[in-house]
């Protein structure tokens, strides 16, 4: 609330204060239910929720008698006081804390039956959970009861049926299942502001399981129908190979007998036709070679099924019965082929028969080569195992003719002689018989040691080959199985991934929460880590024993490793956008305020969060706003207003109005300013504060006045413009003082309510303020002006001799209260001059003046009137002032009166009083008593304003030489008692608080000279007037220069003193003021002494100076006495000074037209670059009117004859003023031909 209605109503600081402590309660009730986050699921955490919501509406409600008393409070208030504003306020306070209190309650209440629902919701979830994880678990017994697949026909038909059964169960419980999905879907979508990662965690462990429960029911169902296919093929294959089998028994034993004939051998052609019998036998031997092994393979999975029925016993002797005459018909067969080649070439069917041997297992040595290298994946692996199973079968069916073929070779070698070797092998060349038959014993030797070392060869590469398989399988399948948990973990991570929100869809109270929530989920994932990097080390090790994995299983490894950065990367990015979000839509943003700027430009932010601006189309950057540069480029067209302080206050009224702080009144400031716990002045405001405080205005100002005010603008405008008054450097930082000074003064509020706010600001706790404290304020203040380039014609950036003349004001008190401080701010120091005119600017924007200008004929004026106090009828509207624009006769140094408001006819009246008076005012005077522009201003008390400050600055610069150590003000206030001393038309009696009607109490003594009943001591006529004026000042300054010069002989006493103490202490001479130059000092004493004979030296100087000017000053006007002194002793006859003739109306009216109006200076305040422009007079018009024409006038303006009535007042008074006119004319113009 304003400070003012405080002071007018004190109740209203109690109810204030008690509406900030229930609405601050309230904020942080509403802020804490949207903060509470329960895990949704878990029915303790809502229990204990739901008590705590609970306890909050108990709270509530045991709060609610105050909310009722402080309405009560409220509307007692408003019946006792009568000030409209409080009631308005009194009200707004009870509308806005019973919204809240609604508001909050409803959010109470609300999320009271969320939890309860939840509660409910949860429960169910729960209990149709329960019953899903019953069914799982009933299925996983089942499936682990399975035991391995039987081959008989009774076995697989009844698993069958029970898998059927189990199907159906399946899909009675897949209900279960659903019910379950579909309340955490509720869950999940009912409320998904709170912690749901229970009920997606335990949903997906359901679903998982279920899907892989059904996937072992379809693989068991398709293993049982392929078993019974195989039991059924299995009995119809061993009939036809047992068919198949009898037949070529039989044709085995035909060749066998066929091949024991007698002389059979030695018939070629029938040994051929057997040998072909022969092969074509082997060769169906060796196609039904699988159908054989697959038949025992099968046999021995339908016996383990039979294990110990009658069937497995039948089953066990077919197969051993087929297992015997297999093996039976592959020995006749060798038998039949072994006979057949024993005829008289044996030994070349035997060498044939090694080299086919070397020749196959050389080709399978090869096979097994191109088996390698091991696969880089478990299929690949498993397929090159059934790869080499198969080739080991085949050697070990290949086994028996190796073997054969060894033991023919040795049986063949050793029951041979030598004789019958002899004629078997035959050279070309002719050879002892030993030879030869050593040469064959040799060769078959040989090639029966090759046979036997490559077949153990192959089968030695046949173990290793088949080690390395197995132990890749067993790492393989490591692998696979650390590859199959990390995936599943993946994906479990990656499903908690999936149900993140987008962050822009995020409440901007949640965004703390949800960032908690990610930081949790990171920790929780950690461990796959450990997995990752499991994988990757089985994966290495594969590297380094030279097993390349096949690019599947790099590709999934690679995807692997790819997922989980991928995943870290959006943990550490949802983070980021986090954090951002928050940094940008939290309560300590700035990205609302990027839509202050439009393209090209955009809005940056620097380090230390401070805004600067990109031009894109430049590629430049600058710290002012673009809005911000365009103000300050537009407020250079008030750089023609000549008067610097209106300069300055219409700079700032610009300003002010660009910034929307005129709509902004104190009370809302305060309140923002108080929200936001700034009391402490001393301390500094970070970027962010700024902003948050200004937007908490401006969105109050945004609700009263919608149309007027764009938030991000306003806020990003007014934060630029403080950085530039108070942070020049972009340091981002102000003080509190500082930002509390920039607002209050452009806010709109009374002047005085300024100054009291701002005083509060710096006095202590009992209401004083000293010196300090008072600088802060004013250095504050005049950084104001400063930074618009106007600080020069307001004092400059020094602030001491403003504060030095408050406290002088004050009589030296070490601290001011705050009337003393308000009564200085109302003589408007010059350091604080602008604010009081940038009121006035304000004032009379909207004024109008029923008057025309007299230079540019605008009609009415709009904004400030100047009436001249010099001519009758005289306006001028405030651009041409300001412009010093002036219209023939007229100068800009005359005397005006400036209007912010219409005139009354009291103020006219006034002001012709004026204009009478000054036509009795020498231009002598004007120059000597500067006459400040007076501002006239309804229901306010009249006050001054500088116009020419570099006239203001010239006397600071004179004073300050002449008094140095004294205080300047001192000297104001001395020239100012000399005005008011030596103004005066009156006597002493008179108080120079009466001026305000002096020009009544003129007219009456003018009145009582005219009908002669004046007494002896006042003066007769206008020429006595200005004698008196004259010899009093003159009288004052004879005793102003006696003081001076009684003090500069004190000072010559005290200096010669000094150096008679300093010459009988034996010390070296003092030098002579002229002669001083720098001496060394003896001692301490000795230092003192110089110093203090130095500061006395420069006071006699300064001394000096201030009486050279003043005696200058007392010769100039001993001049002016003496010319006034010969003008009025000149003879003139009584008769005619004393006559009664009247001039008519045509002659004096046609001399005052013909006369030169006259000329004064008037002290303002225009910086010194515009001084002397209006400072030259006019050419001397023609002097020719002589003295007894002027003495003529005022003669006949004073007539002897008595009995005049009141209604010739006025016009008396018009012929003396023009009397008057002439003889000052005349006077003045003569001092201008000298």
């Amino acid at each position: 609330m304003p400070s003012s209605l405080l002071l007018e109503v004190p109740a209203l600081a109690d109810f204030n204060k008690v509406w900030a402590e229930l609405t601050d309660w309230l904020s942080v009730l509403d802020r804490v239910i949207k903060s509470q986050i329960v895990t949704v699921g878990d029915l303790d955490d809502i229990n204990d929720m739901i008590i705590k919501q609970k306890a909050a509406l108990q709270e509530l409600e045991q709060r609610h008698p105050q909310l009722e008393e402080l309405i009560t409070a409220a509307q007692n208030l408003k019946n006792k006081t009568s000030n409209q504003e409080a009631r308005t306020i009194i009200t707004d306070c009870i509308e806005k804390i019973q919204s809240q209190w609604d508001e909050v309650q409803g959010h109470l209440q609300s999320r009271r039956q969320q939890l309860h629902e939840m509660l409910k919701d949860s429960t169910q979830w729960l209990e149709a959970k329960e019953e899903a994880e019953q069914v799982l678990e009933q299925a996983k017994v089942k499936l682990e009861s399975w035991k391995e697949i039987p081959y008989t026909v009774e076995a697989l038909k009844k698993q069958n049926i029970e898998l059927k059964q189990f199907s159906k169960e399946l899909r009675q419980w897949q209900i279960h299942v659903d019910v379950a999905n579909d309340m955490a879907l509720k869950l999940l979508r009912d409320y998904s502001t709170d912690d749901t990662r229970k009920v997606e965690l335990i949903t997906d462990n359901i679903n998982t399981t279920w899907a892989t429960i059904n996937k072992r029911v379809s693989e068991r169902e398709a293993d049982l129908e392929a078993a019974l296919r195989l039991l059924q093929q299995f009995y119809l294959d061993l009939e036809k190979f047992l068919a198949w089998l009898t037949e070529a028994e039989t044709t085995a034993n035909v060749l066998q007998d066929a091949t024991h004939k007698e002389r059979i051998l030695e018939d070629t052609k029938g040994v051929r036709e057997l040998m072909r019998q022969w092969q074509d036998l082997q060769t169906e031997i060796e196609a039904h070679d699988d159908i054989f092994h697959n038949l025992d393979e099968n046999g021995q999975k339908i016996l383990r099924s039979l294990e110990g029925s009658d069937d497995a016993a039948l089953l066990q002797r077919r197969l051993d019965n087929m297992n015997f005459r297999w093996s039976e018909l592959r020995k006749k067969s060798l038998n039949i082929r072994s006979h057949l080649e024993a005829s008289s070439d044996q030994w070349k069917r035997l060498h044939l028969s090694l080299q086919e041997l070397l020749a196959w297992l050389q080709l399978k040595d090869d096979e097994l080569k191109q088996q390698a290298p091991i696969g880089g994946d478990l299929p690949t692996v498993q397929k090159q195992n059934d790869t080499h199973r198969a080739f080991k079968r085949e050697l070990k069916t290949k086994e028996p003719v190796i073997m054969s073929a060894l033991e023919t070779v040795r049986m063949f070698l050793a029951e041979q002689p030598l004789e019958g070797l002899e004629k078997l092998y035959q050279e070309p060349r002719e050879l002892s018989p030993e030879e030869r038959a050593q040469n064959v014993t040799k060769l078959l030797q040989r090639q029966a040691d090759e046979v036997k070392t490559e077949w153990d060869k192959l089968n030695l590469h046949s173990a290793d080959w088949q080690k390395k398989i197995d132990e890749a399988l067993e790492r393989l399948q490591e692998l696979q199985e650390a590859m199959d948990e990390l995936d599943l973990k993946l994906r479990q991570a990656e499903v908690t991934k999936g149900s993140w929100q987008p962050v822009g869809d995020l409440l901007i109270d949640s965004l703390q929460d949800h960032l908690e929530k990610v930081k949790v989920y990171r920790a929780e994932i950690a461990p796959i880590k450990e997995n990752v990097n499991h994988v990757n080390d089985l994966a290495h090790q594969f590297t380094s024993s030279d097993i390349q994995l096949s690019p599947y299983n790099l590709n999934c490894l690679k995807d692997l490793n790819t997922r989980w950065k991928l995943l870290q990367v959006a943990i550490d990015e949802r983070i980021r956008q986090l954090h951002e979000a928050h940094r940008d839509f939290g309560p300590t943003s700035q990205h609302f305020l990027s839509t202050s700027v439009q393209g090209p430009w955009e809005r940056a932010i620097s380090p230390n969060k401070v805004p600067y601006y990109i031009n894109h189309e430049t590629q430049t950057t600058c710290w002012d706003h673009p809005k911000m540069t365009e103000l300050y480029q537009s407020l250079a067209d008030l750089n023609n207003v000549r008067f610097s302080a209106y300069r300055t206050a219409m700079k700032l009224r610009r300003l002010q109005k660009a910034l929307c702080l005129d709509l902004l009144s104190l009370s809302a400031a305060c309140d923002a300013l108080d929200q936001h716990n700034l009391k402490q002045n001393d301390q500094s405001m970070d970027i962010l504060q700024i902003i948050n405080c200004l937007t908490t205005i401006y969105d109050r100002l945004e609700q009263e006045h919608n149309n007027l005010v764009n938030v991000p603008l306003c806020v990003d405008m007014c934060l630029n413009w403080l950085l530039n008054v108070y942070d020049t450097g972009r340091t981002g930082r102000i003080r509190v003082l500082s930002f509390k000074t920039g607002v209050v003064s452009l806010c709109k509020a009374h002047l005085e309510d300024k100054y009291r706010y701002l005083f509060k600001q710096v006095a202590s706790s009992t209401g004083f303020c000293d010196q300090r404290r008072l600088g802060l304020l004013l250095h504050d203040s005049i950084q104001i002006p400063r930074q618009l380039g106007e600080v020069a014609s307001f004092g400059g950036s020094n602030i001491e001799p403003s504060v030095r003349s408050c406290f002088q004001f004050a009589n030296n008190k070490p601290e001011i209260e705050a009337a003393l401080f308000l009564d200085w701010m109302r003589l408007e120091p010059q350091s604080m001059v602008w604010l009081p005119v940038l009121h006035r600017v304000a004032a009379a924007e909207t004024a109008k003046h029923q008057a025309k200008c007299n230079i540019c004929k605008e009609c009415p004026i709009i904004g400030f009137r100047y009436r001249s106090l010099k001519h009758f009828n005289y306006d001028i509207c405030q651009s041409c002032f300001f412009s010093g624009r002036v219209a023939k006769g007229h100068k800009m140094h005359y005397p005006m009166v400036e209007y912010c408001t219409p005139t009354t006819s009291g103020e006219d009246v006034r002001d012709f009083a004026k204009v009478l008076k000054n036509k009795f005012r020498t231009k002598r005077y004007f120059a000597k008593h500067p006459r400040m522009v007076a501002l006239k201003q309804r229901n306010s008390v009249p006050f001054d304003i500088f116009l020419k400050l570099s006239s203001w600055l010239s006397i600071r610069k004179i004073c300050s030489e002449i008094y140095g150590f004294y205080s300047a003000f001192q000297f104001f206030r001395r020239l100012a008692e000399m005005e008011n001393s030596n103004g005066s038309y009156l006597n002493d009696s008179i108080s120079p608080n009466e001026s305000i009607d002096d020009e009544h109490l003129l007219i009456q003594h003018y009145c009582q000279s005219l009908n002669q009943e004046s007494p002896l001591s006042q003066p007769r006529s206008p020429a006595q007037i200005l004698i008196s004026l004259e010899s009093e000042e003159r009288g004052e300054l004879e005793r102003i220069l006696a003081d001076l010069e009684e003090e500069n002989r004190n000072l010559q006493a005290e200096y010669d003193r000094l150096k008679q103490q300093h010459d009988n202490k034996g010390l070296s001479p003092l030098p002579s003021p002229p002669e001083m130059m720098p001496v060394s000092p003896q001692s301490p004493r000795d230092a003192e002494l110089i110093a203090e004979a130095k500061l006395l030296r420069q006071h006699k100087g300064r001394l000096e100076a201030r009486m050279q000017i003043l005696e200058d000053h007392n010769k100039q006007l001993e001049s002016q006495l003496h010319r006034l002194r010969q003008l009025l002793e000149q003879p003139q006859a009584d008769d005619k000074m004393n006559g009664t003739t009247l001039s008519s109306p045509s002659t004096s009216l046609q001399r005052s037209d013909s006369s030169q109006p006259m000329l004064l200076r008037v002290v303002g305040s225009q910086t010194s670059e515009t001084m002397g422009e209006d400072d030259l007079l006019s050419p001397p018009q023609d002097t020719s009117t002589g003295l007894e024409e002027v003495m003529e006038q005022l003669n006949n303006s004073f007539p002897s004859t008595r009995g005049h009535n009141v209604g010739s007042l006025f016009h008396m008074a018009d012929d003396l003023g023009r009397a008057m006119e002439t003889l000052v004319t005349v006077m003045t113009d003569d001092k201008v031909l000298e």
